[in-house]
């Protein structure tokens, strides 16, 4: 089959198409035909080995595997043995690293709803599910309550202003100039161009705030709660050594010496929560908004797309 693999760490010339043997299915996995696949901002964070904590478990000099990429969308063709969740042929989507392939064999992969296209599906799996734990599980939304998305032009903060919204919060997205008007089709009641007000001086207050951008002080963010507010930290700090580290203890710092209103995770691979955004696909609460496409073998400049911040919503690739 035909992967995409690299053999050092590096910016997305690093990577080059290579005929490799198909993947082993083991008896939890399904066998997976991908037809479309998504682009991540970890796709190019893992790609270049940063923040540079990041190699001790990637690898320290070089990468210790050559595939990259995480979230697919395609069709199942075997399942192992003790699989009942997907059978042959089903269209699913899902979540693997290694993905960007054309044959993935994983655990975590779900049916596709009727009436969903393999590459809105594919959209879906590590951002939709890193906003939905957010704001449900992390951000423990209550219906009524008052949602601020900072960062909410891109994949994971498009999906946190729509989960809000389904949630039952009032959400305030802040976002550029250009993501405005897709920002309020996906149901914001407010949206608010970050070069032309800065939320954390304003006189409003939020029950929660989930911060996807990175750009503002936790000293800033917490000046805008009311008084049972949260912050939920999904982005670290720009850089590549001690801020992008800071940030992300900064919530365990909060919860041992301070009120515990901050505070931070690392998404997980969960099936049962890819059920829910399938469920949420099917019921049209969730729509993903997709920037542009890539033919397969022009993957590397997706993903340098992504990395410019140049995306507004999902970069997707298709074969």
């Amino acid at each position: 089959m035909k992967a995409f693999v690299r053999d050092r760490y590096g910016a997305p010339e690093v990577l080059r198409l290579a005929d490799v043997p198909g993947p082993p299915v083991n008896p939890e996995q399904a066998l997976v035909r991908v037809h479309a696949w998504s682009i991540n901002a970890h796709d190019w964070h893992m790609l270049q080995g940063k923040p540079y904590l990041a190699r001790l478990s990637e690898g320290l000099r070089r990468p210790k595997t050559p595939g990259v990429g995480l979230d697919f969308a395609g069709t199942v063709e075997a399942v192992g043995d003790v699989v009942d969740h997907v059978r042959v042929g089903d269209r699913v989507f899902g979540s693997r690293y290694g993905a960007f392939a054309e044959l993935v064999a994983g655990k975590n992969v779900v049916p596709i709803p009727d009436g969903v296209s393999f590459e809105s599906a594919a959209a879906v799996p590590t951002a939709g599910m890193t906003a939905l734990q957010a704001v449900r599980d992390h951000g423990d939304l209550r219906d009524g309550e008052r949602v601020l998305v900072l960062g909410a032009g891109g994949g994971v903060g498009t999906f946190a202003v729509q989960i809000g919204c389904a949630l039952g919060g009032a959400v305030t997205a802040v976002t550029r100039a250009d993501s405005v008007e897709r920002l309020r089709s996906v149901g914001a009641t407010r949206v608010i161009d970050h070069a032309t007000e800065d939320v954390t001086r304003g006189a409003d207050r939020y029950d929660l705030v989930v911060d996807v951008a990175g750009t503002h002080s936790l000293r800033a963010l917490r000046r805008i709660l009311t008084p049972g507010g949260r912050v939920v930290i999904v982005a670290p700090a720009p850089g590549n050594w001690i801020a992008p580290v800071a940030r992300m203890l900064a919530p365990a710092f909060s919860r041992r010496f301070g009120d515990g209103r901050v505070r931070g995770f690392i998404a997980e691979v969960r099936r049962h929560d890819l059920v829910e955004l399938g469920r949420m696909l099917a019921d049209g609460s969730l729509r993903p908004t997709i920037d542009r496409t890539y033919p397969f073998d022009q993957l590397p400049e997706a993903i340098r797309h992504v990395e410019a911040g140049r995306a507004r919503g999902k970069v997707i690739v298709t074969r």
